[in-house]
């Protein structure tokens, strides 16, 4: 009931929760509808893996004013507008971090940079911090006083700690790992991918995608 799949990625939010933005790389060239799709998939995953009854549904565009994007934002406004979900409206890309939105849509162009940029700029951030805490004595010291805080930083921007993206809208559990995953990275992606098939996602996305609105379900 899916006209094409999805992959979705977890991203660290400034609150101490997550939030999910997708498609982050099967598609780059995608129509209204497929992001109508997209945003129906995403929320009955982040409901079912992350137990939030009523997921709220953003869509990435330029401005939060209903007529800011592209055409194709623009288009798939006016469908997620129509859904029986909880959706806020337009978001920017800042909001995939804040917390107030918890599944972020867009296609899969936009959103592969938006995740690529994350990676960057988190690396950045750990080296600038590594760099800058060795430059003195006094700093190293405070830095083994803080060390604890310190390794929970790194875990909380580190994208090996949230495993690797489901593919939504396929039958079956399949994931996709970053191309240089470590042994972090793999572990942490078999722990997820597990936990994506106790909560039955794939048929709570099949049964659900069909009963929330039939006429989504492949568009010619």
């Amino acid at each position: 009931s899916v006209d094409r799949p999805a992959l979705v990625a977890i991203m660290p939010t400034s609150i101490g929760t997550v939030s999910t933005l997708l498609d982050v790389g099967a598609n780059v060239d995608c129509k209204p509808h497929n992001l109508e799709q997209f945003a129906m998939m995403g929320e009955i995953y982040f409901r079912s893996m992350f137990n939030v009854a009523r997921p709220r549904v953003g869509l990435l565009s330029i401005g939060e004013e209903e007529g800011k994007g592209n055409e194709l934002t623009r288009e798939s406004f006016l469908l997620l507008k129509q859904l029986p979900l909880n959706f806020v409206g337009n978001v920017e890309g800042r909001d995939i971090y804040s917390g107030k939105v918890d599944v972020i849509v867009t296609d899969g162009f936009i959103g592969n940079v938006a995740l690529k940029t994350s990676e960057g700029v988190a690396n950045l951030v750990r080296a600038t911090l590594k760099e800058t805490l060795a430059a003195t004595i006094t700093r190293q010291v405070g830095y083994l006083l803080s060390r604890s805080a310190f390794s929970d930083f790194k875990k909380r921007i580190d994208h090996t700690e949230y495993g690797g993206a489901p593919l939504l809208g396929v039958k079956g559990a399949c994931f996709v790992t970053h191309g240089s995953s470590n042994v972090n990275a793999i572990k942490n992606a078999i722990r997820v991918a597990a936990d994506f098939v106790d909560r039955n996602i794939t048929s709570n996305i099949e049964t659900e995608m069909a009963a929330l609105r039939p006429a989504a379900a492949v568009t010619p």
